[in-house]
């Protein structure tokens, strides 16, 4: 009887110390799981760095001495209750991240979406870095956790041109579509909007310098070279790398990138839709296209190459 009774015993204790050994191993797994992602954000970021800074020696483009030009600053924002440093580059999902800046500003808890998407670009309450002197920048921008998205260069210049000249906004829709029209447009008499040729062929002319931000080249934004950002985000990674931002900095937890889009009837510029506009260019216009965004593609990375020979099996 005692035989038994220890038998039943110590069966019931070698099946618990399985189920513990499962539980254990089980519980491992997950919390590995966990700090994965973790581990391969943070690998990503020495790699997207890495590129970047190789290609700014090998173009000789790092000057550590060389004062912070005026338009650079103009780009960036500062929040001063979580030191966070934001340098716009528009068609990257700036509006949103401007939003944030303001609650942030503001110590508000309402939702990024809540916030009025054509009052966010006007507000003084988010402040330039252009607005305070020169030692006081150099001070903020080595003390702050400092931020830049990019997106495919091809991508972001497609998108900049549904946004802003397929829509009837008093500027972009109106006066710069009438400027473009009177450079690039054979029929002087035609009312049609501004194609997307010609509004290639409106950028290829400017001195890269001076073109409108939504399709600067990204390097010219926010010098990046001489700017050493904490985190270098994606478009295409967006909301992985705007919850590690907004927890790197000490955001509140139920604070999140909101991926709102002022055109919501309209679909997201895609690789598709991308393809589709390039393939309206003329080999010329492509090849210019690609020089005047070749620091772009190098720096941020992006695949030139296999954007354009999807385009030329398109094409053939």
């Amino acid at each position: 009887m005692v035989d038994k009774v220890l038998q039943k015993v110590f069966i019931f204790l070698v099946l618990i110390f399985i189920l513990g050994s499962l539980l254990s191993g089980v519980f491992y797994k997950r919390q590995t799981k966990m700090m994965i992602p973790k581990e391969d954000w943070l690998m990503s970021q020495v790699y997207r760095k890495d590129t970047l800074n190789s290609t700014c020696l090998m173009n000789n483009l790092s000057h550590s001495q060389s004062k912070l030009k005026h338009t650079v600053a103009r780009q960036i924002f500062v929040e001063h209750n979580h030191k966070f440093i934001y340098c716009e580059v528009p068609k990257v999902g700036c509006s949103n991240w401007k939003k944030i800046i303001l609650l942030l500003t503001m110590n508000l808890s309402r939702k990024a979406n809540e916030v009025n998407h054509d009052l966010i670009h006007q507000t003084p309450l988010i402040k330039r870095l252009s607005s305070y002197p020169s030692d006081y920048r150099a001070k903020l921008l080595t003390s702050y956790t400092k931020v830049m998205f990019t997106r495919d260069p091809l991508e972001r210049l497609v998108s900049a041109y549904r946004d802003k000249l397929l829509h009837s906004e008093p500027y972009y829709g109106i006066t710069l579509a009438n400027e473009i029209k009177a450079m690039c447009r054979k029929n002087k008499n035609s009312t049609e909007k501004v194609t997307f040729q010609e509004f290639v062929n409106f950028i290829l002319i400017k001195n890269q310098e001076l073109l409108d931000i939504h399709w600067k080249p990204m390097f010219l934004l926010c010098d990046p070279c001489n700017i050493h950002y904490d985190i270098m985000g994606k478009f295409e990674t967006l909301e992985q790398d705007s919850e590690h931002v907004l927890r790197n900095i000490g955001a509140p937890e139920d604070m999140h990138y909101s991926n709102f889009k002022k055109y919501d009837s309209e679909k997201r510029t895609s690789d598709d839709i991308t393809l589709e506009y390039l393939r309206k260019l003329s080999a010329e216009q492509i090849q210019k296209i690609k020089k005047l965004y070749q620091m772009d593609f190098a720096m941020f990375n992006y695949p030139y190459d296999l954007k354009m020979n999807l385009y030329k099996t398109d094409t053939v």
